[in-house]
């Protein structure tokens, strides 16, 4: 009889322990600042590869990942760039675009820079996740490795063609330095992509933009040699690429970093970049 009753009551502290572990459970997917139950609607950037473009990209599987780990399904929407970063965040994290597009319940790709913070009080930006850089890809007969002073290491450009996206970070910096010596020479293209067709093709010599855009387009790069752009006039020397949710979603912001330091520790979010062709670096 004591056997029995002891069992019973066993048997009943475990159903109350499952009750609250699962009563728990909901307790904390309801309190997640999500726009539909269940879901996580995960805003990143329109034809922009190798991140995000037409549903595949490091950042579409990233926040696969991260709902999947949070116990959601994910529901990416690809949004077009705006005018700057600003706008950006408006139409991706707190607002939505004046179309119609509703915002996302989190957006990738958000660089982490306090002045953008700032800027934007409407937003929480955080969980950097991967270091972005400029690099050269160069045809090395043509071009030497990219170092030393500007004067040094880009003299080469008074001579040869460098391929630039249009309105980028590497644009600017080539129009810009050395006075404006090698604007002749900067050839604009409408992506990276097209960029680096040119370089293959051999109607230019080298291509500056990001690290991850350049081997995206490269692909197997056969006798392109990448490397870094280091140079004391370059004043950014890379960018941390985090996530941003509403400035008051809290748990949503919480339960994202505990998600994204955990597919950090495991070697998911290593594992993405390499299944992409790209090199992660850690931020």
């Amino acid at each position: 009889m004591k056997n029995n009753l002891r069992r019973i009551a066993l048997g009943s502290l475990a159903a109350v322990a499952c009750l609250a572990a699962s009563l728990s459970h909901a307790t904390a997917a309801d309190a997640l600042e999500i726009q539909q139950p269940g879901r996580l609607r995960v805003a990143v950037y329109a034809d922009f590869p190798p991140y995000s473009a037409k549903g595949k990209g490091v950042d579409i599987a990233i926040g696969r990942e991260l709902a999947k780990r949070m116990g959601l399904t994910a529901d990416v929407v690809e949004v077009t760039a705006d005018e700057d970063m600003n706008d950006d965040l408006r139409n991706m994290v707190w607002k939505g675009h004046y179309l119609g597009t509703r915002p996302g319940d989190v957006m990738l790709h958000v660089p982490v820079d306090q002045r953008l913070a700032e800027l934007n009080d409407k937003v929480r930006i955080f969980a950097p996740y991967h270091l972005e850089s400029l690099a050269v890809a160069r045809d090395p007969a043509r071009v030497p490795p990219v170092k030393g002073s500007a004067a040094t290491a880009l003299e080469v450009f008074t001579r040869e063609k460098v391929g630039v996206e249009t309105a980028s970070l590497a644009d600017d910096f080539l129009l810009g330095v050395l006075n404006g010596r090698l604007r002749d020479n900067v050839v604009h293209f409408k992506t990276v992509n097209d960029a680096v067709a040119a370089l293959k093709a051999g109607s230019i010599a080298a291509v500056m933009a990001s690290r991850a855009e350049i081997e995206g387009a490269l692909g197997a790069p056969g006798n392109i040699d990448v490397g870094p752009v280091s140079m004391p006039e370059l004043r950014i020397k890379g960018w941390s690429l985090g996530m941003a949710v509403k400035a008051d979603s809290t748990v949503l912001a919480e339960a994202l970093s505990q998600a994204m330091i955990d597919i950090q520790r495991d070697g998911t979010l290593a594992r993405i970049f390499k299944e992409h062709g790209i090199t992660h670096q850690t931020p």
